[in-house]
């Protein structure tokens, strides 16, 4: 099964060289391969590729989070009001990660103590937290003077040698991470056993509810971070920031391998699965594509994909029916 994960993980690797291959071909004047361009695709592809990173964390272990997108929003207006309150920065940042994780944190427990599928869970926190920030800010979409912190605006969202953004390098700190944990650490063997028999990691010792729920806060965590890097680069906050997040990381995690039903997967499958669809957004615009077929590219994405994870299920399977 590993060689299947490692073989999924190389051919996301090598779809990814093949588009950024065509899009620098055939953009108009080769804009694509453009310096500018290179570092709109890394700093703001980085944002997005740090929450498909820790969705797809959450999806080995058998849960989904369709509120990313809210708490991505929602996040961004608390550091807006603290940040205005006159609150000190750092400490505005440090609120912002403790309300990502609280909304986390209350995704895992609904969960797992109401015994409810987290499609639903976080179904509903998805229009909760949406539709309160929609109320609270009014809609809002304001500017905000954040250069006036030289220091964090380079270290969040400032650029090294004029070329490799600091959003980059903290998606790839933050994967790394992960992917340590997930793959050498006692806690990412957890995960996928949580994910891939519940009951049979109960019977081993797993507190498989207290797994769940610290990944569920993770995400929020680092989504809460997502939405400072963002405001950071853009100096602004918008009340419709998000939308259509949490499809686009899930349709990154399947890609990647990330099996739907939890327990299989791999954070470099996840890695470049959510490295492909960053640069087919950005590719498409690129080519003058309306960017309505986005979305048509990517639900073809995520129904391929699910075909391709679930013959990798039935592969594990018959595999596994082989050893016995």
């Amino acid at each position: 099964m590993s060689a299947l994960i490692r073989m999924r993980s190389l051919n996301v690797f090598v779809i990814f060289i093949v588009l950024f291959l065509v899009f620098s071909i055939f953009s108009p004047g080769h804009r694509f391969f453009s310096r500018e361009n290179m570092k709109i695709f890394l700093s703001a592809g980085a944002e997005f590729n740090i929450v498909a990173i820790v969705v797809g964390m959450l999806m080995i272990a058998g849960e989904f989070d369709l509120s990313v997108g809210s708490i991505l929003v929602f996040s961004s207006w608390n550091f807006y009001v603290f940040y205005n309150a006159g609150v000190h920065i750092l400490l505005a940042l440090f609120l912002t990660l403790c309300v990502g994780g609280i909304v986390g944190f209350i995704n895992g427990i609904i969960t797992v103590k109401a015994q409810i599928p987290s499609f639903i869970t976080t179904l509903g926190t998805m229009l909760l937290w949406r539709g309160v920030t929609l109320f609270w800010s009014g809609g809002l979409q304001a500017g905000m003077e954040l250069e006036k912190n030289p220091v964090m605006f380079k270290a969040i969202a400032g650029v090294i040698g004029d070329l490799i953004p600091a959003q980059f390098l903290w998606f790839l700190g933050i994967a790394l991470i992960i992917a340590l944990v997930m793959h050498y650490h006692k806690f990412g063997n957890w995960i996928f056993t949580t994910g891939d028999n519940k009951m049979a990691a109960r019977a081993m010792g797993i507190n498989t509810d207290r797994i769940k729920v610290i990944c569920f806060t993770v995400v929020g965590i680092c989504v809460a971070f997502v939405s400072v890097m963002q405001m950071f680069r853009a100096s602004t906050f918008s009340a419709r920031t998000g939308d259509g997040w949490e499809l686009k990381a899930i349709a990154a995690s399947v890609v990647g391998g990330t099996a739907l039903t939890g327990g299989v997967g791999s954070m470099m499958g996840v890695f470049w699965g959510a490295l492909v669809i960053s640069i087919i957004e950005n590719g498409l615009i690129f080519l003058r594509i309306n960017y309505w077929w986005i979305f048509t590219v990517f639900g073809v994405i995520i129904v391929s994909t699910a075909i391709i994870s679930k013959y990798i299920e039935q592969r594990r399977v018959m595999l596994g029916a082989e050893r016995n």
